[in-house]
């Protein structure tokens, strides 16, 4: 136990209260002492002296029973503990294993680390209302930060409407920051928390604050997450759509970039049409010069990628790498087969999209669909080197027909039809997907041959 450290029972409690208040009339004895002494060798500086005021210092308890009725909420008993200012702003602490990093022996090792909370974020974490208010009531202070953040801050994390009401009534700040640099706005994170983000904007939490380190705003912060409620709720109060991040990524970029997951497609693509409606621009590029349209073609979402288009994002910018948006499709195909990512290649050659290298279709060979639009965006098959290679063994035993007329067709004239589409799509800046099967053609060709 440390040297700041008591165990709060019941009976230590009174204990503590009755040695606190004599230490407190030695020093007023002893101040009184330094007064009269003072007064009487520089009468002048008499009206200049007072009494000091006692310091209140930070009390740590590790009381497991004091733990206990926090983290259950056991109000009678938090009642019984919790009677003035002093004990209701203990320093709660408990003791945990963290692994970290021992440089002297190579390997990770388990270290005791000591964490600190107080009794009024324990309970608003925890949604215990009764509890909080019984608290703030006997002097809880609302806006201390222990442990790293403020008990709003829990109470929003943890989408605890009431809660997080009764603190803001009791003068919470909700602006406040935590060690972190994080406001409160900027935990409202998930669907749940909506109910607390409307409480913080009524009670004057700025729907523009950056956070510390990264400099997000809560816009940012409902994008990445695909909150397309925060995200229409932080429009109506004003927030700037163009703000930029440390990484100098706005919302639509931030959303673009993380609508990685199939299964959350459809909010994604809710933020991203708000965001648009609302004016953002869909040709700012942010991280690594992508712009929105390179991480949709990135996470193969067809949804974003047509939107986008839509907006006019242009089809043929390079990031810092020098892909284009093409290229991150390609790229992706291997990862979402399930997602028809000939799709969205399509669509990018319907809008334009240039001439693919050669050396990017071994990025496709597991999806022969994808090769197949891309292959008939030439007027000629090119030499297949540089990807038949990888070509997996089952993969072109399944889809053998079609593997065997594209080197059919390799360096052979297409059919006139199609160069005619090919010719088309030229003058009109167009390519698009030919209808045209390209083991149709290798089956005909063969038939005339013979």
């Amino acid at each position: 136990m440390s040297k700041e450290t008591f165990v709060f029972t019941s009976s230590t409690l009174r204990s503590l209260r009755l040695q606190r208040e004599k230490l407190e009339w030695e020093e007023r004895q002893r101040a009184a002492s330094r007064q009269w002494a003072s007064q009487s060798y520089h009468p002048i500086a008499r009206s200049l002296l007072s009494l000091p005021k006692p310091t209140r210092h930070l009390e740590y308890c590790r009381d497991p029973a004091l733990h206990n009725a926090l983290y259950t909420g056991d109000l009678p008993r938090i009642q019984i503990i919790f009677k003035d200012k002093i004990t209701s702003n203990l320093i709660v602490e408990t003791q945990v294993e963290e692994l970290e990093w021992s440089a002297d022996q190579g390997l990770w090792v388990l270290t005791a680390q000591k964490k600190h909370t107080s009794p009024l974020r324990i309970t608003a974490a925890r949604g215990y209302q009764d509890c909080v208010k019984h608290l703030l009531l006997k002097g809880a202070e609302v806006n201390a930060v222990i442990g790293g953040k403020a008990a709003l801050h829990d109470s929003c994390a943890s989408h605890h409407e009431e809660c997080t009401r009764l603190l803001l009534r009791f003068g919470a700040n909700a602006n406040i920051l935590s060690e972190e640099g994080l406001a409160p706005l900027h935990l409202c994170n998930t669907q749940e928390t909506l109910p607390c983000a409307q409480l913080l904007l009524e009670y004057g939490a700025l729907v523009n604050q950056k956070s510390r380190d990264g400099h997000a705003s809560p816009l940012h912060v409902a994008s990445r997450h695909g909150l397309e409620d925060h995200v229409k709720l932080y429009l109506c109060y004003g927030a700037n759509i163009a703000h930029r991040n440390q990484e100098g990524e706005t919302a639509i970029n931030t959303a673009c970039a993380n609508a990685d997951r199939p299964e959350e497609a459809g909010r994604y693509y809710q933020v991203v049409k708000q965001l648009l409606d609302g004016g953002a621009n869909v040709q700012i590029a942010g991280r690594k010069n992508h712009t929105p349209l390179h991480n949709a073609c990135s996470n193969c979402h067809i949804g974003i990628v047509k939107l986008l288009l839509q907006y006019g994002a242009e089809v043929n910018i390079s990031n810092c790498a020098g892909n284009t948006p093409m290229d991150c499709a390609l790229q992706a195909v291997e990862d979402y087969l399930d997602e028809e990512p000939e799709k969205v290649i399509a669509m990018l050659l319907n809008h334009g999209a240039g001439s693919i290298n050669s050396k990017m279709l071994k990025f496709c060979v597991s999806s022969p669909r994808s090769m197949e639009i891309i292959l008939n965006s030439y007027d000629r098959i090119l030499s297949c080197d540089s990807w038949v290679g990888s070509v997996p063994t089952e993969m072109w035993q399944e889809h053998q027909v079609f593997y065997d007329s594209v080197l059919f067709l390799m360096n052979q004239p297409r059919p006139l039809q199609h160069l005619a589409r090919c010719a088309i799509r030229r003058h009109t800046c167009q390519r698009s997907l030919v209808t045209y099967p390209l083991w149709e053609a290798a089956g005909r060709d063969s038939e005339e041959g013979s």
